[in-house]
């Protein structure tokens, strides 16, 4: 076949059906019988000899049945496929051999067999996906693995042709296709195709099968593919001169299919690594840095980019070859290049960091090749840093995480790291979480690879102060004796020899002591290290490390560990050689050793000033990372987590607050795990709980059990010292959950009743913290108390509980769980607590421990707790608390012993000093905590009505408080008893039923309880109400009856009872009293109201505000007439009176317990309040109003109107960025259709400028995403056109004029639009105007008026004169 042109043939088959030849066989109609019968007379002629290619006959067969491959089956492309192979690769042996005997006759006659084989190749590869599996649908891609293996191919065909039904599989037959192509590649073919033209047309129709089957994603999955076409570009590249070719086809490949970034990069990195040929990958390079990519392109630059990283992962000095032109994308518009150059970089520091290079120092070369790296890295490192503020979060995050990475290597770049650590604190205060999170990573790396780990590891300020101060005191005293000795050097000569041996012998001691204090210094650095198994750091390895590091910033070249070799021979030399020529030597020998020992000096002060630098800047950033514990992104919180755990580790001095502040996190409610980049994530809660483990409850290496059990039990009562009541309820929480999982061993326990309960005088904090930590295990392990009652009778409530009155409380809170912690399911009846008898010797110790006389503050919340245990325990405690209460009130107010006359003194002086009472309290602080029995006296008098009448002010305190306190608990108790009763009469009924019980045989009990109870259970809630109301305050047999009138006389007179403490006890107790009966509350409430307004102590305001709270909860519609009363609290000057206003109110308004009546505008003020924790709340408040229906817009006119106008009105600052937190919650479209008709009829009655302003300000903070926002707004225009000449309102219509085109809605009105702005623009204009004139027409005005008053002025005189002549 003479006439086959390549070329021509190629472009022909681009469109098949159109392509025809002489002898083609039409198949698509053929029945299966005429394909075998044409298909093996071809397979036939090539197995005879592969040279009978050239027969047309032959080759038309092949193209006939490639042009109809649609209609042929698998098994039939399997012999095709295995025919040309074979005959290619029969034609190719052949050809090498004429090759290599250089007959150029015989070697011509393989071009053309050759090109037809190269031919249909090319067009079998892109007709074999045509072929379908029998009985699938699918494409051959995505098809099962054939069953025959590689190999054998003539009896795979001949099974094929006995199955002609088995599965065909193209991608297996791919591996052995691209390794005959392989083949090919290898041939000298410039010595058949000698013109350029010609070749390059043979070698781009063997090379382009390979790039069609690199397009297919699922072929490019299998390694063995992956190979042959590296193999197959790598050899055409390399041997036949397809460069250029490759990458035009590269950068396609690059452009139309993302999957192939990465293999591309395997490729180009194969072809530099291991056939020598970078030139490629070079050229490739500089044509993606000479390519634009817009911000609105995204497939294209991602593909680039990934590309882009995976070839600096694998070849990162190629990469750093072309990266002066490859930087020109770090000021991309598209993120993700700027995001491929930022790991680029990465990648280059880390090789240039790690290349074995580094290390050969000897000579000069090396030294300056060194030299130039550094600065190169210094340069690399500069322009990732300054990625830190680009615009893309995207990009923030890469290069954080990048930075992050390159913590990992071995050289450590102090100088470097410290820019790092300065850059991931600022990015904590990024406002995209992702980066927050990412910075807080990368401060967790920061600290974990630290280079300052030669004195242990650990971080800690203090003690590096501590360091940091000695290296200093050693430096300067070097100096100071190096000055000296310079001195004396200079003023030698060789006859003062004598003098010399002196000095050096001076100089030697020194440098013994020296010697010594480094050597002491060391051992015990080794022991720690021995000894210190918490810490895995690998000390050797980091002061190497550092000493590079050193190297790296010091121009001089001295590392610190050389030194110390250097000076630990020259001290063996002094020491052995003593001969006078040695001696004659010495002072040289000398300035060399006081130099490397003045640079190691100078050295380790750097050191020591760069670890501080780090810790400070950390600690700096601690503050925000503890805020990022209250974000709404779990992940993000997740990370916060780790960074404190970590920097706890380290033992940073600030991790501490981080640490209490996490502990808040145990009432999270997530408790799903989240997974990301592949990774499992736990819940915050489980994750907290294993931080704690982890910190405190798990055992350490190498230490005995017994130390293992004191070590976690001291840790559990630490975590109680100085901790707020908030810390100590998350406290409870986390230790009852790790009670319940079964974290806290038995010994612990036991070693914890051990400290409470032990006779040694231990400091008080920790005998507390023990019975604190019992009571919480109590709560999910009810045996842990239940066990010990004794005990903690006997030492809380006995002498130990007499001096310290706060140990005495937490053990009243401990003998609470005695009734475990099983929550009261609403409206169930059932009730699983305990009730012990009332002879039981615990409740005589309690009472005990109330009436003991006592002078302490610390009574108040002992009594408190000790009321709540009567209560919590006893089956009548109300016996026990009449009782109490009886024998206090003797106290108080029976007779007292004669009165001597210097005790008369000491109580008028008293009188003269209302507060004095409060100085008795400070003492009997100091006597308690010196461990002494309290020495006041029951009858000491004190502040009083008069010196006839006069009483013990803080007696009547404690009786007032027991008074309070046991009212409050009464009504609990009485809700207890209306749940007992109908219980009892539930399970009658029940029984009456089950057992069929007549009347007849009732119980003489049953109809006590019938009598009592009522035949239905709304006569037992009405008779326990009734009791509450007319009884308790008023009853005849009442005994807190007797205490209303009392309470309301002692709140009332604040002038005659002047004691701080009886005020506040009084106060308290009255507050109490109004919760318990209407009738009371009615009466007396105002009186509640008025101490509100006029008290001056804020702890009154404050505990008033609290007691409001639960008033409004009993008794809502009294407390509803005085509602804005309530938000006075809100305008006080004390900042504990107004947090506890705003959290009664959050809470009163979220429950629905009072009406919101306009005072909105007050909560709202409260967002942009200077206290965080204020503003916090409020913005809680509105962000927990939001999730109420409507309840936000329904309020928002009159909150505008409050902060706009009027007397309560704040600056326009704090109302702009007030509202604009309050708008976010407006997210329907008909609400904000509402209100821009509504706020634009507000500005027809408006005459203040400021109030306009504002207006406008709230309309422009509404989105406008409709077209009906947009038209109630144009149809407002007639109220505010004349507003439009001030230039603020004018901006922010311009603004929602912006706003509203940006919208991306099929139908936004722009020629509206336009129109609007248009009339908006010729209103301003003319309102500009009308203001001009309207100021020239009051000037005019005022320039009469003035006029008139000069001519009546005028006129005036002369009458004057004219009534003085005639007087005359």
């Amino acid at each position: 076949m003479d006439n086959f042109e390549l070329q021509e043939e190629l472009q022909a088959i681009q469109d098949v059906d159109h392509y025809s030849f002489d002898n083609e066989s039409d198949l698509s109609s053929a029945d299966a019988r005429d394909i075998n019968h044409l298909l093996e007379s071809a397979v036939d002629a090539l197995a005879h000899s592969s040279d009978n290619i050239t027969d047309p006959a032959v080759f038309d067969a092949y193209r006939s049945l490639l042009k109809h491959a649609a209609a042929l089956q698998g098994s039939h492309m399997i012999k095709i496929l295995d025919s040309i192979s074979s005959a290619y690769h029969s034609q190719l042996e052949s050809t090498v051999r004429d090759i290599d005997e250089e007959e150029q006759q015989t070697f011509m006659v393989h071009k053309a067999p050759l090109e037809m084989y190269a031919f249909l190749l090319n067009w079998f590869v892109s007709a074999a996906e045509k072929v379908k599996t029998s009985g699938e649908d699918d494409a051959p891609a995505l098809a099962p693995k054939a069953r025959r293996g590689r190999g054998g191919k003539a009896a795979a065909s001949r099974a094929a042709a006995r199955k002609p039904s088995e599965e065909w599989s193209w991608q297996d037959q791919i591996p052995p296709t691209l390794n005959l192509v392989s083949k090919v590649l290898r041939m000298k073919t410039q010595r058949i195709w000698q013109t350029s033209a010609e070749r390059e047309t043979f070698i781009n129709c063997v090379v382009r099968p390979v790039y069609h089957i690199t397009e297919n994603e699922q072929y490019m999955k299998s390694a063995d593919i992956r190979r042959g076409v590296y193999k197959a570009i790598c050899l055409a590249v390399k041997h036949q001169g397809h460069a250029l070719a490759a990458q035009i086809s590269i950068m396609q490949s690059l452009q139309y299919y993302e999957h192939l970034s990465e293999p591309m990069a395997e490729c180009l990195n194969i072809l530099a690594r291991e056939f020598d040929h970078a030139q490629l990958g070079d050229e490739i390079l500089r044509e993606i840095a000479g390519k634009t990519f817009s911000a609105q392109d995204t497939k294209g630059p991602r593909a680039f980019s990934r590309f882009l990283v995976r070839y600096a992962e694998l070849a990162p000095r190629q990469v750093l070859k072309q990266l002066s032109l490859l930087l020109a994308h770090l000021d991309s518009e598209s993120y993700p290049m700027r995001m491929a150059l930022v790991e680029v970089i990465g990648a280059i520091i880390r090789e240039l960091a790690e290349s074995p290079e580094n290390d050969g120092l000897d000579g000069p070369g090396p030294g300056v090749d060194k030299a130039k790296q550094l600065k190169q890295i210094n340069g690399l490192y500069d322009l990732l840093l300054e990625r830190t503020l680009d615009l893309s979060s995207y990009v923030r995050v890469k290069v954080l995480s990048t930075l992050a990475k390159l913590c990992d290597g071995t050289a450590k770049f102090p100088q470097q790291r410290l820019a790092m650590t300065r850059a991931a604190v600022d990015a904590l205060e990024d406002k995209a979480s992702g980066v927050r999170k990412a910075a807080v990573s990368l401060l967790v790396r920061l600290i974990l690879t630290h280079p300052y780990g030669v004195y242990g590891g650990f971080l800690s300020e203090t003690e590096w102060k501590e360091r940091y101060e000695q290296e200093s005191a050693i430096l300067a005293k070097m100096e100071g004796e190096v000055g000296k000795a310079v001195e004396r050097e200079d003023g030698e000569d060789g006859s003062q020899a004598g003098d010399e041996d002196e000095e050096d012998e001076g100089v030697g001691e020194d440098e013994d002591e020296d010697m010594d204090g480094e050597d002491g210094g060391r051992k015990k650095r080794k022991k720690k290290r021995r000894n210190d198994d918490e810490m895995e750091v690998d000390d050797e390895g980091e002061e190497e490390d550092v000493g590079e590091d050193e190297d790296a910033r010091m121009s001089d070249g001295s590392s610190a560990p050389k030194p110390r070799r250097g000076k630990t021979k020259t001290k063996k030399k002094r020491k052995s050689e003593l001969d006078l020529a040695a001696l004659t030597n010495e002072a040289a020998a000398l300035g060399a050793l006081n130099e490397n020992q003045h640079l190691e000096a100078k050295l380790k002060k750097k050191f020591c000033l760069d670890a501080l630098e780090f810790i400070r800047t950390v600690e700096e950033g601690m503050k925000t990372v503890q805020k990022l514990l209250a974000s709404t992104n779990k992940l993000e919180v997740l990370e916060a987590m780790e960074f404190f755990r970590v920097t706890y580790e380290y033992k940073f001095d600030a991790a501490e607050a981080g640490i209490k502040k996490m502990l808040h996190l145990i009432w999270s409610k997530d408790n799903n795990a989240t997974s990301e980049d592949g990774r499992e994530l736990k819940s915050v809660r489980s994750r907290l709980l294993e931080c704690y483990r982890t910190m405190y409850f798990e055992p350490v290496m190498n230490l005995e059990p017994k130390a293992q059990v004191n070590r976690i039990a001291k840790n559990m009562i630490e975590m109680t010292y100085n901790a707020t009541l908030a810390e100590l309820t998350s406290l409870e929480e986390m230790m009852r959950q790790l009670m319940e999982e079964g974290h806290i061993h038995e010994d612990v326990v036991n070693k914890l009743w051990q400290v409470y309960s032990s006779e040694r005088p231990l400091p008080r904090m920790q005998r507390r913290g023990a019975v604190i930590i019992l009571g919480m295990l109590a709560l999910a392990k009810r045996s842990v108390v239940a066990d010990r009652v004794e005990t903690l009778v006997k030492v809380g409530l006995g002498d130990r509980g007499k001096t310290d009155l706060t140990l005495a409380r937490y053990t009243c809170v401990a003998l609470q769980r005695l009734n475990g912690s099983v929550k009261k399911v609403k409206g169930s009846l059932l009730d699983k607590t305990l009730r012990i008898d009332m002879d039981n010797p615990l409740f005589r110790k309690l009472q005990d421990a109330i009436e003991r006389p006592c002078r302490t503050k610390e009574w108040f919340p002992m009594a408190e707790q000790a009321i709540n245990t009567v209560y919590a325990l006893g089956e009548r405690p109300d016996i026990l608390c009449g009782n109490l209460i009886k024998n206090l009130t003797k106290r108080v107010f029976g007779k007292k012993p004669t009165v001597s006359p210097s005790q008369s003194e000491t109580q008028i002086d008293k009188e003269k000093d209302p507060d004095a009472m409060d100085e008795d309290d400070e003492r009997e602080k100091v006597d308690s905590d010196a461990s002494q029995q309290p020495p006041a006296s029951p009858t000491k008098p004190s502040q009083g009505g008069g010196i006839k009448d006069a009483g013990d002010a803080f007696e009547l305190s404690q009786l007032l408080f027991v008074v309070g306190h046991v009212a409050i608990k009464q009504i609990v108790f009485l809700e207890l008893v209306e749940r007992e009763w109908k219980r009892q009469k539930h399970e009658k009924e029940l029984a009456a039923k089950i057992g069929g019980a007549s009347t007849a045989d009732k119980s003489k009990e049953q109809e006590e309880l019938d009598q009592v109870a009522g035949n239905a259970e709304d006569e037992i809630g009405e008779r326990i109400a009734a009791m509450r109301e007319q009884e308790l305050l008023y009853g005849s047999q009442s005994l807190l009856a007797t205490f209303g009138p009392m309470l309301v006389h002692i709140c009332g007179s604040p002038h005659k009872f002047k004691n701080r403490t009886l005020r506040m006890a009084a106060t308290l107790a009255f507050s109490k009293f109004l919760c318990v009966s209407s009738a009371f509350c009615e009466q007396n409430h105002r009186l509640l109201f008025k101490i509100l307004e006029t008290s001056k102590d804020p702890s009154i305001r404050s505990n008033i505000v609290i007691a409001l709270g639960d008033v409004a909860v009993s008794f809502s519609s009294i407390i509803d007439e005085s509602n804005d009363e309530l938000y006075k609290g809100l305008r006080d000057p004390d900042m504990v009176v107004k947090k506890n206003t705003l959290m009664v109110l959050t809470h009163l308004i979220l429950n629905g317990m009072v009406k919101v009546k306009g005072q909105m505008g007050e909560m709202a003020k409260c967002v942009e309040d200077e206290d965080e924790r204020i503003s916090d709340l409020a913005k809680l408040f509105f962000a927990e109003l939001s999730t109420k229906d409507n309840a936000i817009y329904n309020n928002l006119p009159d909150v505008i109107s409050h902060l706009s106008v009027g007397a309560h009105a704040i600056d326009e600052e704090a109302f702009q960025s007030t509202m604009k937190y309050i708008f976010t919650f407006i997210e329907k479209e008909k609400q904000a259709e509402n209100i821009v008709e509504k706020l634009c009829q507000r500005f027809r009655l408006s005459e203040d400028p400021r109030q306009w302003r504002d207006i406008a300000f709230c309309l422009s903070l509404l989105p406008f995403k409709s077209e009906r926002s947009v038209k109630k707004l144009m149809e407002g225009l007639q109220y505010y056109r004349d507003k439009l000449h001030e230039e603020a309102v004018y901006a922010r219509f311009q603004e929602i004029l912006t706003k509203a085109r940006s919208n991306k809605s099929a139908n936004k009105p722009d020629a509206e639009l336009n129109e609007f702005e248009a009339m908006l623009e010729e209103n301003r204009r003319q309102g500009a105007e009308d203001q001009d004139f309207e100021k020239s027409v009051q000037g005019r005005k005022a320039i009469a008026k003035k006029r008139a008053t000069r001519r009546t002025a005028t006129r005036k005189k002369p009458a004057a004169r004219h009534d003085g002549g005639e007087s005359d």
